[in-house]
C-alpha cells in the first residue's frame, strides 16, 4: 500500500452567517472531498498539541508522527533546512517576514505579496548594510525569508505577524523568556553568546533599523507612488537551534522513500528533516495562482516512483490570512478539482493500491484571520475500505466519522497501520 497526504493548509474556518451558517468547506463545491469522504472512512483530529502555537511548523510536524516536546526548535530551523543553510552550532536561526505597517499597526504579514525576486533585492540590500560575521539576512521564498544570530539565544518571545493583524506593532515587539545564560551543551565556548535579553534587544534594533532603510529602498518609494502596501519592516519569529529528527522512513517501515511537493520553505524543511525529498514545481507560489496541475502531476509521478507523498498547498492559509471570503471558497474548490480530481482519478490507475489522506493542518477562520488550535476534519480513502456513514467532507460533517476525535501523532500511526 503506497500512501499520499493531501493538506490544504489553513483549509478548515468556522460557520460564517453571510454563508447562511454554514462553513467555508459545507458552502463550497467540493464533489471530489465529498466522494472520498462518502466512500471512505472520517474523523477529526487535533493537530497542536498543549502548549504550542496553533502554527504551520507545529501542526504539519505533528500530522506526519512527531512529537513536538521532543523535536521542536521553531520555524526558523526549518525554514534554513528548506533553503540550504547548513546550521552551526551557536546558530540561532530565526523566520524573517518582510511585512507592511501602517500607522502604527500591522497591516498584513506579507509585504504586499512581494515575489520572491522583489524579497531577494530587499534582503540582500538589509544584509548589505546590517549583516556582519554574527547577524546574516538569508533569501527564502516571496516575503519569507530567515535571520541567522551566531549565538544567539531562543528564549525570547517573538509574535508571528500573521496572528496579529491591524494590532499595535510597538506592543509586540520581541521581548526575552528567560535570561539564563545558554548551556555548554548549547554553544561551544569558543562562541560568544548573547543572553536573552540582548537577544531580544538586538532584534528590536534590526527591526526599527530595517525600517529605516526600507523607507528609503526605491523598491518601496516606487510601491507608494503607486499606492500599494510597501514593504516597510522586518518581523523576526519562531526562532531556535537545529532539531533533532528521526526521517519518518526510521520511524515508519512501510515507508522506503518519501517526497514532499509544497511552495513553502517551511515544509520543505520539515519534509528535509523527515528524510523526504522536495520536489520542485515550477510556477508554484503558496498562493491561490499557484500551478495546481504541475503540483498534482508530480504527485502522480512520484507515487508511480515511490510509497509516500506529502502534497501541501498553501493558498487556503493566505486568503484567511487576508481575509478573503471569495477567494478563500476559490481556493478550497481549487483544491478540490486540480489537486484532489487528478490524483484520485491516476491512483485508480497505478499497479499498487494508494491510500490518499486529506487534511487541513489547521483552521484559519477568515473571519478572524489567524491559525486557532482547533480540530480539523480528515478522510482516509484506499481501494476496499469500508466506509462509514459520513456523506460529506467538512468540519460538521466529519464529527461522526469513524475514527472520532484523533489527537497528534495517532493520524499518522492510522494512516501507516491501513498497508494490506
Amino acid at each position: 500500500m503506497k500512501h499520499i497526504i493531501l493538506l490544504g493548509d489553513g483549509m478548515a474556518d468556522h460557520s460564517v452567517e453571510r454563508l447562511g451558517g454554514k462553513t467555508l468547506l459545507q458552502y463550497a463545491n467540493t464533489p471530489v472531498m465529498d466522494q472520498l469522504a462518502k466512500a471512505g472512512r472520517c474523523g477529526r483530529l487535533l493537530t497542536v498539541p498543549e502548549g504550542f502555537s496553533p502554527g504551520s511548523e507545529v501542526a504539519n510536524t505533528t500530522i506526519l508522527g512527531y512529537d513536538m516536546n521532543k523535536v521542536f526548535e521553531g520555524r526558523g530551523p526549518l525554514e534554513a533546512a528548506s533553503i540550504g543553510y547548513e546550521m552551526q552550532p551557536g546558530d540561532l536561526a530565526i523566520r524573517c517576514n518582510i511585512i507592511t505597517l501602517a500607522d502604527g499597526k500591522i497591516k498584513n504579514h506579507h509585504g504586499g505579496h512581494l515575489t520572491t525576486e522583489q524579497g531577494d533585492v530587499l534582503i540582500k540590500y538589509l544584509n548589505q548594510h546590517l549583516g556582519n560575521d554574527h547577524i546574516q539576512f538569508i533569501t527564502g521564498i516571496q516575503y519569507r525569508h530567515l535571520l541567522v544570530i551566531k549565538g544567539g539565544n531562543k528564549y525570547v518571545d517573538c509574535a508571528p505577524p500573521h496572528d496579529h493583524p491591524g494590532e499595535d506593532w510597538r506592543s509586540l515587539l520581541p521581548k526575552a523568556i528567560d535570561d539564563s545564560p545558554l548551556t555548554i551543551d548549547d554553544l561551544p565556548l569558543t562562541i560568544d553568546h548573547y543572553s536573552a535579553e540582548q537577544t531580544a534587544s538586538l532584534l528590536i534594533e534590526l527591526i526599527l533599523k530595517s525600517q529605516e532603510l526600507l523607507a528609503q529602498h526605491p523598491f518601496n518609494i516606487e510601491r507608494v507612488k503607486q499606492g500599494k502596501d510597501p514593504a516597510n519592516s522586518i518581523w523576526p519569529w519562531s526562532g531556535g537551534y537545529r532539531p533533532q529528527m528521526q526521517t519518518l522512513m526510521e520511524m515508519y517501515p512501510q515507508i522506503k522513500r518519501g517526497d514532499v511537493i509544497s511552495a513553502v520553505d517551511l515544509i520543505k524543511g520539515i519534509g528535509r528533516y523527515a528524510g523526504l525529498q522536495s520536489i520542485p514545481v515550477e510556477g508554484a507560489t503558496g498562493l491561490a495562482n499557484t500551478n495546481y496541475e504541475g503540483k498534482a502531476q508530480a504527485a502522480i509521478e512520484a507515487l508511480r516512483r515511490d510509497d509516500f507523498v506529502f502534497v501541501h498547498v498553501e493558498a487556503s492559509d493566505e486568503a484567511g490570512h487576508d481575509g478573503d471570503l471569495d477567494l478563500k471558497i476559490r481556493t478550497i474548490e481549487d483544491f478540490d478539482r486540480r489537486i484532489v480530481a487528478p490524483i484520485y482519478e491516476a491512483v485508480q490507475h497505478i499497479d499498487e493500491p494508494v491510500c490518499i489522506a486529506v487534511l487541513p493542518d489547521h483552521p484559519t477562520p477568515v473571519e478572524l484571520r489567524i491559525h486557532v488550535a482547533e480540530p480539523v476534519p480528515f478522510l482516509f480513502w484506499h481501494p476496499g475500505i469500508e466506509p462509514d456513514q459520513v456523506q460529506a467532507f467538512d468540519e460538521v460533517s466529519c464529527v461522526n466519522g469513524s475514527y472520532g476525535l484523533l489527537k497528534y501523532q495517532e493520524f499518522m500511526n492510522e494512516l501507516m497501520a491501513i498497508n494490506e
